[in-house]
């Protein structure tokens, strides 16, 4: 019988994660765009000739969506809906209901987890991805919103709120059973969270200061101020540098994440307050004009420019066979 049970896990394994024991040159990374007003979530084609949809599916109000580059992507209806999508066929797979108001989701270190903050009952949701099940709830505040794992997926910092004054700290050592390890209150109202790739400090955004403020994740301390674009939000990190979008100011900047020198700024298209990264590109998207842009990381240089939809708001990479 645990063989049995054994096998049928693999099997689990396999249908929703098929790529990861087949990664090959010919896999091509995806966007995945939530184009709320529209009901759909889009699959745009990334790439030098980029910009096309490849497929989309209707979904009701879909806020937010979250995917390892293999694997199921999660997609949040701030209604009270949590639905996985199938790898690469965009298919529901699974709907979890009863939240109460979900805002973000990310994906563990390992793409096992999702966590989802449900900003209304002020918990943190745990998905196992592979079992297709919530598998522990850990309250942490209302208004649970922008979340950040380490590298090591060992710690995970949450705003409570778009202007949070308190971000929650999370062990996440068991990524299946979190525990609140703390909480911090920010310099600035803060939005956004982003762990540096050596995880020794945690970037936070301010949700109006033109500011975002650098921690050390062990002492909690500050130590930096950036000043950056009109209200940052989303803050990224692709190889040496960080990237900070500010929607309200049409921009995206680069700093050095290890010395905090600023190197450049580029205008966007009102409104890119989202962004995701992969290798060494960047894909950002514009809640007001519905324009999906790729750029590379290290220049700023535009790839290109799509409107996909009246609006967009969240993105996430995927990594789909040709």
């Amino acid at each position: 019988m645990g063989g049995m049970r054994g096998l049928l896990v693999l099997a689990t394994a396999l249908m929703l994660f098929p790529a990861a024991s087949a990664h090959t040159s010919a896999n091509r990374p995806v966007a995945l765009v939530a184009a709320e007003t529209a009901n759909e979530v889009l699959a745009v084609s990334l790439g030098p000739h980029g910009g096309r949809i490849l497929k989309r599916v209707h979904l009701a109000d879909p806020l937010m969506v979250a995917a390892p580059l293999h694997g199921p992507a999660v997609v949040l209806d701030p209604h009270g809906t949590v639905t996985l999508l199938g790898w690469h066929s965009l298919r529901p797979i699974r709907v979890f209901r009863g939240f109460s108001d979900p805002q973000v989701a990310r994906i563990a270190p390992g793409d096992r987890f999702a966590y989802v903050a449900d900003g209304g009952s002020g918990e943190i949701s745990v998905i196992d991805l592979l079992r297709r099940r919530i598998v522990d709830r850990v309250r942490v505040g209302l208004r649970a919103h922008h979340m950040a794992f380490s590298p090591d997926g060992r710690r995970l910092w949450i705003a409570l709120g778009e202007v949070a004054r308190t971000v929650v700290r999370l062990d996440t050592s068991d990524l299946a059973r979190p525990r609140v390890a703390g909480r911090l209150h920010p310099r600035f109202p803060s939005h956004s969270v982003g762990f540096a790739p050596d995880g020794r400090t945690v970037w936070l955004s301010s949700a109006r200061a033109p500011y975002v403020t650098v921690y050390d994740t062990a002492t909690r301390r500050v130590v930096k101020v950036i000043r950056a674009g009109r209200a940052p939000q989303e803050v990224a990190f692709s190889g040496a540098r960080a990237l900070l979008t500010s929607g309200y100011g049409s921009s995206i900047q680069t700093v050095r994440w290890r010395t905090y020198r600023r190197l450049r700024r580029v205008p966007m298209p009102y409104g890119s307050f989202n962004l995701a990264t992969f290798g060494g590109q960047v894909v950002t998207t514009s809640l007001f004009t519905g324009q999906v842009v790729e750029l590379e990381a290290g220049t700023l240089r535009r790839f290109w420019t799509a409107k996909v939809a009246p609006a967009t708001r969240y993105v996430a990479i995927s990594v789909w066979p040709r």
